[in-house]
Formats: structure tokens, sequence, C-alpha cells
């Protein structure tokens, strides 16, 4: 027995059936199991990006590095962690420590550029704080900064800068940019393998270090990712072919036409740091070509839609409405939909082990020259089209009625193609959250609403809505500081600009990368971040409301 089981039923069992033959009776699972780059074509796939499939086994020899490190940094009193990163490289991480059984010692703090309150978080915690920086390639705009402001805070506490640089470990890529770097600060650092997918390194040094660093238990997740193994060979009782077939067979257009591409993620207690390193993995292992599967959570997804349907993570029972249902604790989760991620590719047709990060990396070139060319201030965004008290509307799509906020949203909402969905990305600290607009734009749109905060969410998953199907919507939101932030617009040591005045960009620059690309975009800044969070929820609400 591998210790994970799928079960799935309805139309998805008939589509994943045929999938899983067709898979069969090309081979599929035995190539894969050898790692032969040729079932992605000559030339397309390296052999050494399949070196995910070795990381339960070679992930070991990281453990006693690990181990040393963890008491070192006991022995100091560093038992809180602070991992700068964005993407996948912090997804991971925060997945395997929020599986740690309850009472496990050890913090751990994600700062993504996202909220401030991590970083108030961490500030209140400097002398028990150890950094992780962890990136394939350099330093992103948000690593920057936060590596800065923590720096100069280790200074003003009095730490020598050999202290200071004991207190940073950089994980990355053997010869990337930030390798470089680090050694010139004279950082600790943990290297990976550059060839590895960095979609598919959950159990490589990026999501194992800052995690057990934080009092995760390495070596039984290892073990779970592990026992699952050999079952991934098998033609039968694989489930990793079974998951891959209903995602890749249900993504393929079915005989009515209609492609099931949305994919609703439910994981029992609400959705977690699991459930948004699996919509990432999927974005961008199959989101390219014209082609690719979208993942949304419950609160953006009201009412079932015929081109959904629905995973549930670990859950009590199979419940009535869930198509197919996976149990595994999580080493394994990491393993099976990595594995699924590969065929689904495979049957969609395109490469699942190319990176995701041109798709990301042009709105931060774009967010990196728009702070340079205005040396540091806030950039020109131009005049709003209108403006409803205190939210101020830009887009460039036309509509008729007036210059209310209503009939912008209704417009946008409109603007959803009857196969296609709406995505909220919020550039703003505090409370507020694209959760509260989801259900009522779902309900407007008749379509599902994906969300996230920015600059991660797009980071993550920007691959499948900028490369796939093009079937998206966007509403970017972005605000003032909070009145009572007192980190709201934090100065960024030796640069010309403060946190808020990077988040802003950060919205702004990836509003317009979305708009180059042709999809359509409304752009909503907050000049009071409380009371218009509170307009723009209530006009999603009357909106819905005004539907016949």
């Amino acid at each position: 027995m591998s210790g994970f089981d799928v079960l799935t039923r309805g139309d998805v069992l008939h589509a994943a059936l045929q999938a899983r033959d067709y898979l069969v009776g090309a081979g599929v699972p035995g190539a894969l199991a050898t790692k032969d780059p040729r079932l992605w074509g000559r030339r397309a796939v390296d052999h050494s990006r399949l070196g995910w499939l070795d990381l339960p086994t070679a992930s070991r020899g990281l453990l006693g590095q690990i181990e040393g490190m963890v008491a070192e940094a006991r022995s100091v009193g560093l038992d809180h962690v602070a991992l700068i990163a964005v993407g996948a490289e912090a997804l991971a991480a925060q997945a395997i420590v929020a599986a740690r059984p309850p009472g496990a010692g050890g913090e751990l703090t994600v700062l993504d550029g996202g909220d401030t309150a991590g970083l108030q978080f961490t500030l209140d915690r400097l002398d028990r704080t150890l950094v992780v920086l962890a990136s394939k390639s350099g330093v992103s705009l948000e690593g920057d900064a936060y590596r800065r402001i923590l720096t100069g805070a280790f200074r003003e506490a009095g730490l020598s800068e050999r202290q200071i640089a004991a207190r940073f470990l950089v994980v990355t890529d053997h010869g990337s940019p930030l390798h470089g770097f680090a050694r010139q600060c004279g950082y600790r650092i943990g290297l990976t393998d550059p060839y590895l997918p960095g979609h598919f390194g959950a159990l490589s040094a990026y999501g194992l270090v800052p995690a057990v660093l934080a009092g995760a238990d390495a070596a039984t997740l290892l073990d779970e990712a592990a026992e699952v193994v050999p079952s991934l060979a098998r033609e039968e009782d694989n489930p990793g072919l079974l998951l891959g077939a209903v995602l890749g067979g249900c993504a393929q257009q079915g005989p009515e036409g209609l492609a099931r591409d949305k994919l609703l993620l439910r994981e029992r207690g609400g959705s977690g740091p699991l459930t948004a390193w699996i919509s990432q993995l999927v974005a961008v292992g199959t989101g390219r070509r014209g082609r690719g599967i979208v993942a949304f959570e419950p609160p953006g997804v009201p009412v079932p839609y015929p081109d959904l349907h629905a995973v549930s993570i670990n859950p009590a029972g199979a419940g009535e409405d869930d198509d197919t249902c996976v149990w595994g604790p999580v080493g394994a989760q990491f393993v099976v939909w990595e594995y699924a991620t590969a065929i689904a590719g495979w049957l969609l047709g395109v490469n699942p082990f190319e990176s995701g990060g041109a798709a990301a990396q042009e709105a931060e070139d774009r967010a990196a020259t728009m702070l340079q060319a205005d040396g540091g201030g806030r950039p020109p965004v131009g005049p709003p089209v209108a403006v409803d008290g205190d939210v101020e509307i830009h887009t460039d799509l036309a509509w008729r009625g007036g210059s209310d906020l209503e009939s912008v949203l209704a417009m946008l909402l409109d603007r959803v193609p009857g196969t296609g969905y709406l995505a909220v990305a919020s550039y703003l600290s505090g409370e507020f959250s694209g959760r509260y607009l989801a259900p009522s734009l779902a309900r407007g749109a008749r379509r599902p609403v994906a969300y996230g905060p920015g600059p991660g969410y797009l980071h993550a998953t920007g691959a499948v809505h900028k490369d796939g199907p093009g079937t998206g919507a966007f509403l970017v939101v972005t605000g003032e500081p909070a009145a009572g932030d007192p980190l709201g617009d934090h100065p960024v040591p030796g640069r010309p600009y403060g946190l808020a005045t990077l988040q802003f960009t950060r919205g702004l620059a990836e509003a317009r990368a979305l708009r180059q690309r042709g999809l359509p975009v409304v752009h909503l800044h907050l000049r009071d971040p409380v009371r218009g969070a509170g307009r723009l929820i209530a006009a999603a609400r009357a909106v819905t409301a005004a539907l016949p």
C-alpha cells in the first residue's frame, strides 16, 4: 500500500479512465518512472528536469546539514524563521510547517511583500530571528527591500556586520546571480540543482530548509514521500496516474465541446498553504500554449459550473459535491501532485517542467523600470477615468452607464467570457482580501472567481493567466497605506522609495502587463483603504443584488 488514495466518480471518472487507458497504452507510466525525457519530444525536456522524482531519497543527504544548523540556531535562541521568498519557494515551506503536529517548536513567517504584518511580527522577534532568503535566480524587489530593512534593524540592535551575516541563510541554485551576491555578503549558502524546476522543488532545499529550521520533521516528510514512490511506476493502483488522468482528461475538450479546465480545491478546515502550493504547481505546470488549468477556492465558486471539477484534499468522507477525493500525508501529497501535473501536461501537449518565471518576471522588470525612471517616487498612473468616493477607477475598457463603482464592476463582469473566470489581485496591507469580494463577484459574473494577495498570487500562478487559455478578466486593487500602520510606507534603506510605493508600483506594473496581453483589466486605487474597501465590498454586493 502506498498510503495514498484517490477516489473519483461520475463524468470525471469516465474522462479519467479513458485518459488513463490512453496513458498506459502509450507507455507513459513506465517511461516517466525511468525519467525518459523523450515523453515530451526530442530535446524538449532534459533528463535532469525529472530529478524531482528522486528527491524523497536524494534529499535525505540534506538532513544532517539541516539538523546541524537547527542545533546551532537553537543554541543561541533563534527559533523564528523569516522566509523571504515569493511563489513556489515560499509555498512549499508554508505547507510543510502547517502540517506539523500541535506543540512543535519554532515559527515561520513568510515575507513576500503582500502585507506588513509579517514584517512587524519579525521585527518584534528580531532577537530570535534567522532570515532565509530563497530564490532560484536573483533577489526580487520585495526580497531586496526586506533584506535591507532587516539588515538595518539588526544594525540598530547592535549586531556587528559579521553577526548580521550569520543571521542570513541563502537557498538558491548553484551559479545563480543570488549565489554570487550571497558569497559577497558572507551569508551562509544552501545550493540546489539549477536544472530542478522550481515548481517541482517542494522536497528540495527550498521547501525543506526553512521548514526544518522552523521545527518541521523532515525525516517523516521524506518517509511519507518515499512510501508512495514505488506505486508511481505501476500501471494499476497508481494514484498519481489516476489523479493526472483526472486533471488532464477533464482539461481536454469533451464530446460536448467543453473542457473542464477549472479546478476547485477543497481542503479540510479551509484553504491553506497546501491548496496554494497545488494551485501554483498546476498553473505553472500546465499554463502555456493557450492551454492550462486554473485552480479556485470555495469562496469563489458559490455554485457548480459545467467546466469545473472539484477535488477534496483529505476530506473526512467523500462528500456529495466532490468529483474527486485524495487522501494522504503532506509528503505524499507533494510527490503525487507533482507526478499528476507532469501527466496532465503530457496529455495537454505542454512541457510541464518549463519555468513560469518569464510570465512573473515581466511585471517585476516593468516595476523595476518604473521605479528607476521616477527616481523612487510614485510612478504616474494618469488621471482616473472615474472616482467613486475614496476609490479611483483606472481602465481602458469602455462602458455605458454611470461613473459609479457598481457600473464599472458590472462592465467588468460582462467582459468575463462564458468559459472564463475573474481573478482579483489585491496589493494592500491589512485585513482586506479578495475572499470578501469573491462570492458576490462570482454570482454577478455567473463564473468562478480566483483571488490572492499581490505580488505572490500572480507571481505564482501568472503562467496560466498570461500564457494559458486567455479567458481571464482581472481586478487589480491597490491602495494608500492604512493610517494606523506604522510600517505602511517604511523606507527601504539604500533605495529612494518605501514599501507603499513599491507595493503600488508592483500592482500598477501587473495591471499593465495583463492589459498588454489583451486581457480585460480594471485597476482600482483606494485613497482610503478602510473606507475604500468597504465601498468596494458594498458595490460588489449591489451588482449581484441588481441581477434578475
